[in-house]
């Protein structure tokens, strides 16, 4: 099942740049000047958006990523809005569908990799990430934007 439906790509897209520009507009007025309280500022970032956009944004940058990284070998999630599988080598076990690579993001941290406010290794030494298997590391697909 496809992560958005072809009809609400706009809606995706728009979703998507309103979170961006959210948080341009929040980085401009309050970001600290001092770079380990700006790295905490952009680590603890949540924009305050209604839950519909959150779930459109989070589902067009998913199917972005997809688009960016065909295969069935990693399965993406932002929980609870959405679930990929990306970047080719070993499927799903016919048994439980799950490849033998899986990463696990919220959503708050999926925006921030996805806009690029945070980098990959940034969310995963603050154990943000949840990441099993030998392709744990998104960072060259990443950010999307």
């Amino acid at each position: 099942m496809a992560v958005i439906r072809e009809q609400d790509l706009g809606r995706g897209h728009a979703a998507f740049k309103q979170w961006r520009e959210a948080a341009h507009d929040i980085f401009e007025e309050h970001m600290p000047a001092d770079d380990a309280a700006a790295r905490d500022f952009r680590l603890g970032f949540f924009p305050r958006l209604p839950r519909q956009l959150w779930a459109m944004a989070v589902r067009y940058s998913l199917y972005l990523l997809e688009k960016k990284a065909p295969g069935e070998g990693v399965e993406v999630r932002v929980a609870p809005w959405g679930a990929i599988k990306i970047l080719d080598g070993p499927a799903s076990d016919p048994h439980n569908l799950t490849p033998p690579d899986v990463i696990e993001l919220d959503p708050d941290v999926w925006m921030r990799l996805a806009t690029g406010i945070t980098s990959w290794q940034e969310e995963k030494d603050a154990g943000r990430i949840t990441a099993v298997g030998e392709r744990d590391d998104l960072s060259g697909l990443l950010p999307l934007v």
